[in-house]
């Protein structure tokens, strides 16, 4: 398994608490200097059904300066997976994509019920 993350995102560092509590094995990769590829980007589309939305940082400086507001609404699938797998930033996180799941964020009781 492996999880992105940003040492000063708070939600990243409870997500790596809530593993390192239950004794899940895990390979953390810094999101800014080592994003998602293409291909795993597409990984986590898929788990997520599809929602090129919920794979952005809405409440991110390079979200909001660089207007992916609008952006995202004309991008598609190709287009998005692009930007996103060229700038970490973009991407929300903690990024987790194990070998059957994946999920992004952290909010414990998603996180429970998920078997890593």
């Amino acid at each position: 398994m492996k999880i992105w993350k940003y040492n000063k995102c708070g939600s990243c560092r409870k997500a790596i608490s809530y593993l390192n509590n239950r004794g899940v094995e895990f390979e953390a990769l810094e999101i800014l200097e080592n994003p998602p590829s293409e291909v795993e980007l597409r990984r986590m589309l898929d788990f997520l059904g599809g929602n090129l939305k919920r794979m952005f940082n809405t409440s991110g400086v390079a979200y909001k300066e660089g207007n992916y507001k609008e952006k995202i609404k004309s991008f598609n699938e190709d287009e998005a997976i692009k930007e996103l797998s060229g700038n970490g930033a973009l991407i929300k996180r903690p990024f987790v994509l194990g070998d059957n799941f994946g999920v992004v964020g952290f909010k414990e009781e998603e996180w429970d019920s998920i078997n890593f």
